[in-house]
C-alpha cells in the first residue's frame, strides 16, 4: 500500500498534551524514537498511514482528527484580515494556516472578537444614520474599502453632472450619429485614433467584458453581452478619449481620499458620460415627460436596455429643464445593494431601501415583469416605486445567467405626471381628488424599523430591547418592547 504522508505535528503535540504524555512517552508507545517524534510535531516528517493506525489503536484517536484540516478556520481567519484595518498586514495564507494548526482555540477567539468588532460597527453605524435623520450629525466613522468611498460620495450626491452633460452634447453634434450611434463612434474611432472595434467569441474573452489593446489599437468586446451593452463599452472608451478633462475635473470636485476610490469613479462617471452619449439630455427628458416616465417607450425609442433608460431617468436635474425626481436601488437576489442613485441624491433617510417588504424583492418571483407599488414609511411619507428584472451577460448553456432586479421610485405626489400611477389603486376624496389607497407599509430597513408584528422583519431594531416573555409569542422571530 502507497503511503499517503500528512504533516499533522500541531494536532499531534495536542494530543499528547491532553492525554498528559511526555513526548518519550508517547514515542514508546508508538514504537519511534523520541527525536523523530519532536520532528513530527515541528512538522519536519509527516505522518504515514501505519503511524496513524498505530495513535488510533494505542491511545484511541480517530483517523479523521488527524486527517481532519482547518480550512473552516482559514477561511474565517481570512475574513478578518480582509478587514481594510488589517488588510496587508499578511502576504499570504501561509501565516494563516500556520495559526490555525498551531493555535486552533487563540483563532476561534479572534475570529468571535472580530465578529463582536463587526457588529458593534454595524450598531454604531445605523445608530449615526437613526440620529442624522433627526438632524444630529455624528462623527462616527469605521474604515472603508475605496468602493464603499465612492459609493457614499455618488448616493448622497444628485446624479447629475452638468459638466459631462455638455460635453456629451457636443461629441453628439460632431458625430451626427443619426440613427446608427454604434456606427458613428466606430467610424471616429478608427478616423482619429486607428482603433478598430471587434467582437470576440467567449473562448478568446472568457473573463472580460471589454479590453482595449493599445499595442494593436484594436478594442475588444465579449459577444456574452448584448448590443445594448456592448453599444454602452465603446461608447464608455470613446468618452474616456474624448471627455477626459471633464472627467478629471469632476474626480478631483469628489475630494476622493485614494487612487483607488479614484479609479472606481473615473469608471462610474465614463459610464454616466456614456448614457449622456446614448440619450442626449434635451430630447431623452422631452420624450420622458410626453411618455410619462415610461421606461419601455424610451428604452425602444433610444434604442437602449430597460436599464439604462432607467438610469438615464434619475439624472434630469438640468436647470430649466427638469424631470420628476427618481432615484434607483439595484439588488440581487441574494438581497445584495451595489447601485443607489438618485436626481436629488438616494433618499437614505426617508426611504433607506432596506425593507424586504419593497417590491423590488418580489420581482424575481416574476423574472421580465414589472411591478408597481405605493409603499408607506413610518413616518407616514409615501413613495411610487417601480420594480423588474434586469438579466445580466449572457452565459453559455452551462452557466447560470446573472440576474439582478432594479427599482424606480419617486414620492407620490408625482404620480399624476408617471403612467404607472394609474396602476395604483386611488379613491375619490373631497373636491373629486384621487387619495392613494392601500400602500404597502414598510420601513427604512428592519434594524431601524420599528413597526411591530411585521411578518417580514429580519432583525431585531437597535433602539428596542427585545420581548423576551415566556408566557406570549408574537408574529415575528424578534417582537421587541
Amino acid at each position: 500500500m502507497a503511503e499517503q504522508k500528512i504533516f499533522a505535528g500541531p494536532r499531534i503535540r495536542r494530543i499528547r498534551i491532553a492525554k498528559g504524555l511526555t513526548q518519550t512517552a508517547m514515542a514508546e508507545g508508538l514504537g519511534i524514537s523520541p527525536s523523530y517524534l519532536n520532528l513530527i510535531e515541528r512538522n519536519q516528517r509527516p505522518l504515514t498511514v501505519q503511524l496513524i493506525l498505530k495513535l488510533a489503536s494505542a491511545y484511541k484517536v480517530e483517523p479523521e482528527e488527524l486527517h481532519g484540516e482547518a480550512g473552516g478556520s482559514i477561511a474565517a481567519l481570512r475574513e478578518v484580515f480582509s478587514d481594510p484595518l488589517l488588510s496587508g498586514e499578511l502576504p499570504g495564507d501561509q501565516e494563516l494556516i500556520e495559526i490555525a494548526e498551531a493555535a486552533p482555540n487563540a483563532a476561534a477567539a479572534v475570529v468571535k472578537l472580530f465578529r463582536a468588532y463587526r457588529e458593534q460597527a454595524e450598531r454604531l453605524s445605523d445608530l449615526s444614520e437613526l440620529l442624522a435623520q433627526e438632524g444630529k450629525a455624528t462623527a462616527l466613522s469605521s474604515a472603508r474599502l475605496p468602493i464603499d468611498e465612492v459609493n457614499e460620495v455618488f448616493e448622497r450626491r444628485p446624479n447629475h453632472f452638468q459638466s459631462i452633460e455638455e460635453e456629451a452634447d457636443a461629441f453628439v453634434s460632431l458625430l451626427d450619429p443619426r440613427d446608427d450611434l454604434m456606427g458613428a463612434l466606430k467610424a471616429w474611432l478608427k478616423r482619429d485614433y486607428g482603433i478598430v472595434v471587434k467582437v470576440l467569441p467567449v473562448t478568446t474573452m472568457p473573463n472580460w467584458r471589454r479590453r482595449y489593446d493599445r499595442h494593436s489599437q484594436r478594442l475588444f468586446l465579449s459577444e456574452r453581452l448584448s448590443p445594448f451593452d456592448q453599444l454602452r463599452e465603446v461608447a464608455m472608451e470613446a468618452c474616456l478619449i474624448r471627455m477626459q478633462v471633464a472627467i478629471a475635473a469632476e474626480i478631483k470636485a469628489l475630494k476622493l481620499s485614494s487612487d483607488e476610490a479614484r479609479r472606481i469613479a473615473r469608471f462610474e462617471l465614463a459610464r454616466y458620460a456614456a448614457h449622456a452619449l446614448m440619450m442626449p439630455y434635451q430630447a431623452f427628458q422631452t420624450a420622458a415627460v410626453r411618455a410619462l416616465y415610461d421606461v419601455d417607450v424610451l428604452r425602444s425609442r433610444f434604442g437602449v436596455s430597460f436599464e439604462q433608460a432607467a438610469n438615464r431617468l434619475t439624472t434630469l436635474q438640468r436647470q430649466g429643464a427638469l424631470g420628476a425626481p427618481f432615484f434607483m436601488l439595484e439588488i440581487d437576489n441574494a438581497g445584495n445593494r451595489f447601485r443607489r442613485s438618485g436626481a436629488q441624491g438616494f433618499p437614505h433617510s426617508r426611504f433607506g431601501g432596506g425593507c424586504p417588504k419593497l417590491p423590488v424583492h418580489a420581482a424575481f418571483t416574476q423574472p421580465g415583469q414589472i411591478f408597481v407599488e405605493a409603499v408607506q414609511m413610518p413616518d407616514g411619507a409615501e413613495f411610487l416605486c417601480v420594480a423588474r428584472t434586469l438579466e445580466g451577460p449572457q452565459g453559455a448553456f452551462n452557466e447560470r445567467p446573472r440576474r439582478t432586479a432594479i427599482l424606480l421610485g419617486c414620492d407620490i405626489a408625482f404620480r399624476a405626471e408617471i403612467v404607472y400611477g394609474a396602476a395604483l389603486p386611488q379613491a375619490t376624496g373631497p373636491a373629486g381628488r384621487p387619495i392613494q389607497i392601500g400602500a404597502t407599509a414598510v420601513g427604512p430597513a428592519c434594524r431601524l424599523c420599528e413597526r411591530q408584528g411585521c411578518l417580514a422583519r429580519a432583525e431585531p431594531p437597535v433602539t428596542r430591547p427585545l420581548g423576551l416573555d415566556e408566557m406570549v409569542t408574537g408574529l415575528s422571530a424578534f417582537d421587541f418592547q
